[in-house]
């Protein structure tokens, strides 16, 4: 009996210490975020640096932000860092979120070919400029995604008195996919395309393309962070998502967001701090 007792304690032990490895190479969280903070390389800048802080390894899935919900309402991510703050806000009222953060800022700018088909170029309103390639029958790539990108254009063409799901035509292309692949396509088919900054700023492949509007109030871009509810899905790693969250709102996690430049130009500007943000 105590033989067989003590093979057993042993055997225990032996798995115990098998695990425990395992586990400790666990100390990680999915992040569920949009092409926009993937293509524009801010993740390749501020991840390794959190992970060097605090051990823990970000793994992100890259997708719009009305795909990057569904998966947080699936339970398939721990964090969300997306940017449409109303959809953000829905999110944790249908109590599928802890709490909404405001994390950083940019803008949207409207990008088209150097020849300018539509005669837009330094207009001041994004939705004059709008009404005008509507009018040329001028080429227009969507992402048509459900990201917080597209979010953003539907609700400008909606400024802009146009139904465009009932007066898009040929000369529209709506693509499914992210940003990066939305401006190839525009590249490649000398067409408009409306882009956040960051991701602009980092895209190589312009071709004949260049900023056509820009500036507009109409055009700002507020990125969130939330966590999962666990209270929805146990298996959400609550206490490293935190710890992830609380990093990018810290004075530490602000400073290194705003120190991702391209070419000396800063992507995104940190504003954790500001009321209603």
């Amino acid at each position: 009996m105590l033989m067989r007792r003590t093979l057993l304690i042993a055997a225990a032990t032996a798995a115990a210490l098998a695990a425990s490895p395992a586990r400790a190479q666990d100390k990680s969280i999915v992040v569920a975020s949009t092409t926009s903070t993937q293509d524009s390389g801010l993740f390749g800048h501020i991840l390794p640096l959190f992970k060097a802080k605090t051990g823990i390894d970000v793994k992100v899935v890259a997708q719009g932000t009305g795909q990057a919900l569904d998966t947080g309402r699936r339970g398939d991510a721990d964090v969300l860092f997306v940017h449409a703050k109303p959809q953000e806000e829905k999110f944790i009222a249908d109590g599928a979120g802890v709490k909404r953060y405001p994390v950083m800022y940019n803008d949207f700018i409207l990008v088209g070919p150097k020849s300018d088909p539509a005669g837009i170029k330094n207009m001041s309103d994004v939705t004059e400029a709008l009404k005008a390639i509507k009018a040329k029958d001028a080429p227009f790539i969507s992402r048509g995604d459900r990201s917080g990108t597209h979010a953003a254009e539907l609700e400008l063409w909606k400024a802009a008195g146009i139904d465009i799901g009932k007066d898009k035509g040929p000369w529209y292309k709506e693509i499914g996919q992210g940003m990066g692949a939305a401006l190839n396509t525009a590249s490649a088919s000398n067409a408009y395309v409306l882009a956040d900054r960051g991701t602009w700023l980092s895209f190589k492949n312009r071709g004949e393309l260049d900023i056509v509007v820009e500036g507009d109030k109409q055009l700002f871009n507020q990125y969130g962070v939330m966590l999962v509810n666990p209270a929805r899905h146990a298996h959400v790693k609550a206490a490293l998502g935190q710890e992830f969250i609380d990093w990018l709102v810290s004075a530490d996690g602000q400073k290194m967001i705003a120190d991702y430049k391209i070419n000396g130009r800063q992507l995104f500007f940190p504003n954790a701090t500001v009321p209603g943000a």
